[in-house]
């Protein structure tokens, strides 16, 4: 698969920061299958089992705080990144309401200390910043955001993911402005926008899918408490084919691409949270359910979709598994993992890679 992204990773030096996480563990692998040279930097994982330590990567992992500058800048020092992708953050709504602070501190801050530990390194070209479709301002729409909507956000996480997108925007038209690229600094800055990402080896805390993976390993119904929220769900390996797909275009100068883009499946994936729990049951017998909302719950949206025909369109992007598939690929990775002690990571990107290819073809 030399020819994904034009080969163009292939012995370039990578920093991803929150590579131990769920998205950040599937990044760092696929990276390494494209031949790049990966260093992350990241707090120790916080769940077990890790998706990241099942792996067992041939990569530098250095345990850090993006709250903490000098740590970070080190990092980066020490990596010398060709492109950094930044996925490190707080990324659980209701924990954000009960560290506010932290999140805010994690989420806009530390993307500060990214951008000025970036801006003094000389090999850093290109910055993917990761961040999430709740930065919007959720009016609970029917039809998609646009990259153009305003930021906003009613509860902390997400009204941190708008600040850093702001946090974005400016460090961009202040330092990295794509007209003065390759004059007054070398660094394209862009940032992503995904919607609900489900795969194997996620067991984070507060997520729907791996919550039902433990009820199920314990023989429990797991409890649904807002079956009616409506939500783009896709596998991990989607949104990540976007990034890497920006970071090439950023790496080959495409300046004129230094923007905020979203990353979603199309709106027939867009379903309720009863849907999937539905669907998974479909697949997977053993697991049980209870629907019981909870009007105590703190406030979370109802609907959000994206609309991503700016990537479709400019970045010649488009997904590869829809939900039925995505669903699938998951629930196999969990039984393969609890009933065969076997990793399907490697066979998951193996057959994704192999659509994707002829995808990438075809928008030659």
């Amino acid at each position: 698969m030399s020819q994904l992204f034009n080969d163009i990773f292939r012995s370039r030096k990578v920093l991803i920061t929150g590579h131990t996480g769920f998205k950040g563990s599937w990044l760092a692998f696929w990276l390494i299958q494209l031949g790049a040279d990966v260093t992350g930097f990241a707090l120790e994982p916080d769940t077990d089992p890790s998706h990241f330590k099942l792996l067992n990567l041939p990569m530098r992992s250095i345990i850090g705080d993006i709250r903490d500058p000098q740590a970070l800048a080190g990092a980066v020092q020490k990596s010398q990144p060709e492109i950094v992708f930044h996925l490190a953050a707080q990324p659980l709504v209701r924990r954000s309401y009960r560290e506010p602070v932290e999140t805010f501190a994690s989420n806009v801050m530390g993307t500060i200390h990214l951008f000025e530990a970036s801006r003094k390194i000389e090999s850093v070209r290109a910055i993917v910043n990761i961040t999430s479709d709740k930065c919007y301002e959720n009016q609970e729409w029917i039809w998609g955001y646009r990259e153009n909507d305003p930021m906003g956000g009613h509860d902390p996480y997400s009204a941190s993911k708008g600040c850093a997108e702001l946090v974005t925007s400016s460090w961009r038209n202040s330092f990295f402005h794509p007209d003065q690229y390759e004059k007054s600094h070398q660094v394209l800055l862009a940032s992503a926008r995904a919607g609900n990402v489900i795969g194997g080896g996620d067991w984070g805390e507060d997520r729907l899918i791996p919550d039902i993976m433990r009820a199920t390993v314990a023989n429990k119904p797991v409890i649904i408490r807002n079956p009616q929220a409506t939500r783009p769900w896709q596998h991990v390996l989607e949104p990540l084919s976007g990034y890497l797909l920006l970071g090439q275009k950023l790496l080959d100068g495409r300046k004129e691409l230094a923007q905020a883009w979203n990353f979603g499946p199309s709106d027939a994936d867009t379903i309720t949270v009863g849907e999937v729990v539905r669907r998974i049951k479909k697949h997977w017998n053993a697991f049980d359910y209870v629907l019981r909302p909870n009007p105590d719950e703190p406030h979370e949206a109802n609907l959000l979709r994206l609309d991503c025909s700016k990537a479709r369109v400019e970045l010649g992007w488009e997904t590869v598994w829809d939900s039925e598939t995505t669903f699938i690929k998951t629930i196999e990775w969990y039984k393969f993992f609890y009933e065969n002690n076997e990793l399907r990571t490697a066979k998951a990107l193996d057959e994704y890679e192999e659509i994707l290819m002829t995808v990438q073809n075809a928008c030659k």
